[in-house]
């Protein structure tokens, strides 16, 4: 599906009835990384994807750099869709964006689920990295990005066990404008610590991490659950930092336990 926003195009998905879950993608792919989910729990609840700006289906807003104004342009998609609240799955840069739309638009938000995920802004180091980064797809384009973000984002036994999950991403992160994986990476390098945020969530929380994530290491997604109160930590085995994609047989029963657990 497509609406106009503010005019500028958005692409979404939305499937089934009941409690809305809205999922928030990872960089440097798009709505389609949550297929798996979106077949499964749509029996239950209203599930709803949504491309960010420069991916999928939905516009590039190149002045648009900030998590902020993701997280904006997410909200102003639910007043559309007439949403009043929520429970928001944020993945990586979707957690990254949650947490921004925790910070500003907390009233909306029923539940959140984190996934391979941090709270910490970047060192002076990872900041560096994402400038070197956007220099990459400047030069090499998206084709570039995928060769470098494939063994971020996957597990090794998967490269090597499973082409067919790899294909699969690697064409996501083709099918993704340079435009927009340069305004991701300026957005991420610019996203302030939310750190400090995690003591005041006081609604349903889930974190998950795939045990062998190396881009968010299972150590970042427990110092998450350990300082927001009464959250729920689950890790995925045999699964990297797209542990949804991965493993979604295991990630989607960690999801459907907990909402049914606090009746969401």
């Amino acid at each position: 599906m497509k609406t106009v926003i503010d005019g500028m195009t958005v692409g979404y998905t939305d499937d089934g009835n009941g409690t809305p879950l809205i999922f928030i993608h990872a960089f440097p792919l798009s709505k389609s990384m949550w297929l798996p989910q979106v077949d499964v729990l749509k029996e239950a609840y209203r599930v709803i994807t949504i491309d960010l700006g420069g991916h999928g289906d939905s516009d590039i807003v190149p002045w648009n750099d900030s998590l902020d104004g993701y997280a904006k342009n997410i909200i102003r998609l639910l007043d559309h869709l007439e949403i009043t609240q929520a429970v928001f799955v944020g993945l990586s840069m979707g957690g990254y964006t949650l947490f921004s739309i925790y910070r500003h638009y907390a009233n909306r938000v029923k539940a959140i689920v984190l996934a391979d995920t941090r709270a910490q802004a970047d060192s002076e180091e990872g900041q560096a990295g994402r400038q070197s980064m956007a220099e990459v797809a400047f030069k090499d384009g998206a084709s570039a990005i995928a060769s470098l973000m494939l063994p971020k984002l996957l597990a090794p036994a998967t490269i090597e066990q499973r082409p067919e999950i790899v294909e699969e991403v690697r064409q996501m992160i083709l099918q993704t404008p340079t435009a927009g994986i340069v305004v991701d990476l300026v957005a991420m390098a610019a996203r302030p610590d939310s750190t400090d945020l995690l003591s005041t969530i006081t609604c349903p929380t889930l974190v998950i991490v795939g045990e062998e994530d190396q881009a968010t290491p299972v150590a970042e997604s427990q110092y998450i659950a350990k300082r927001i109160p009464g959250s729920t930590f689950v890790t995925i085995p045999q699964a990297g930092h797209l542990s949804n994609f991965e493993q979604p047989v295991v990630f989607n029963q960690a999801m459907q336990s907990f909402l049914e657990r606090h009746e969401l």
